[in-house]
């Protein structure tokens, strides 16, 4: 077997394409147990979202995790499922549809945009070579991960990294590291936000709720929650709230590890207990809704603060495709595009 996969002959005179590769977290293909079994194993095998040995970790994912946890999670994703399929997928295939179209517009019609999940399918590998197959030769890999963290962005590099191993003629790459202060991404939450409050009032609190991971990596020199705070300071103050009505928690824990604080669900458990009425939430984090936001925050995290006395709980949706953050994506692609965008380049044989 080649160790290096085929590739068509370069043309000395075609003209290198330049891309755009958006990618997010992932989906199973479908809401059931069997569906999520390789999902979860392949998300849970990725030595930088689990930092515990293999020798201690593989008997309790293979043992335990992969064959309680798949019919579980199917449950919770057929509570979000749509006609279309996953709202992650449905969303993150729309952004890339609406950037190619915002870019076309603006005169850009030359740039390629596709997407791919770090976990599931399409892979970064399969979108890589179908782009490289199209002439992109200079691709602008732009992790839809708002605020940087070895367990997403970096599994991208990663991921792009074993791509570029298998290829003889390898493309020209850069990264989008985060995009946490960027602008038009503070701005199009502040917009979502103030639309939400023009048609349904403002609340008593606005959670703004981030993924979580463990304490220790933070110790060990992860800057996630560095960026997630100033993501957060940053939308309250375009918003103008005082610190007193703004609180940013972190969701989705997992495992018995202290993970950053404070936590979502308890937090809003003890606002209902503290008398506190109304509680907006926020996810700013995710750009797409997903599991985490759909049935985590608007279901789960719904009925537990409703459950403690809470008396009205709002769910501000993701930025998914709204006008604004096709805008802000586009203005952050250009930027990192540079002088890519200067003048077609051109293959050498």
């Amino acid at each position: 077997m080649a160790r290096y996969r085929p590739e068509p002959p370069a043309s000395h005179d075609a003209p290198a394409r330049t891309g755009i590769l958006l990618v997010n977290l992932g989906t199973p293909d479908a809401p059931t147990a069997g569906a999520l079994r390789p999902y979860l194993k392949e998300f849970l095998s990725d030595p930088r979202v689990v930092e515990i040995p293999r020798a201690v970790w593989w008997p309790i994912l293979n043992g335990i995790i992969l064959n309680i946890r798949p019919a579980a999670s199917a449950k919770k994703y057929a509570s979000i499922w749509t006609t279309d399929g996953s709202p992650l997928m449905v969303h993150t295939e729309r952004q890339a549809s609406r950037l190619r179209d915002h870019l076309a517009s603006a005169g850009r019609s030359e740039v390629d945009v596709d997407f791919a999940m770090r976990y599931g399918k399409p892979s970064i590998a399969e979108r890589l070579r179908a782009m490289q197959a199209r002439g992109c030769m200079r691709i602008l890999v732009l992790p839809l991960y708002p605020q940087y963290s070895a367990s997403t962005t970096a599994t991208v590099v990663d991921a792009v990294g074993r791509a570029l191993a298998k290829m003889r003629n390898q493309p020209e790459i850069r990264f989008v590291r985060d995009f946490h202060c960027f602008p038009g991404y503070i701005e199009a939450l502040a917009a979502s936000v103030r639309e939400h409050w023009a048609a349904h009032g403002e609340p008593d609190r606005l959670l703004m709720s981030f993924h979580g991971v463990p304490k220790r990596t933070i110790e060990l020199g992860d800057p996630y929650h560095h960026e997630c705070q100033t993501t957060g300071r940053l939308l309250a103050e375009a918003l103008g709230l005082p610190p007193e009505r703004a609180m940013v928690t972190f969701q989705s824990r997992f495992g018995k590890a202290e993970w950053l604080q404070p936590y979502t669900q308890p937090t809003l458990e003890a606002l209902a207990t503290q008398g506190v009425g109304r509680v907006d939430v926020l996810c700013p984090g995710f750009i797409a809704d997903c599991l985490e936001t759909l049935e985590e925050i608007a279901m789960e995290c719904r009925d537990a603060f409703l459950g403690r006395g809470g008396q009205r709980f709002h769910y501000i949706p993701c930025l998914n495709e709204r006008p604004d953050w096709i805008e802000a994506l586009a203005g952050l692609a250009v930027d990192h595009l540079g002088n890519w965008l200067a003048g077609p380049a051109r293959q050498e044989s």
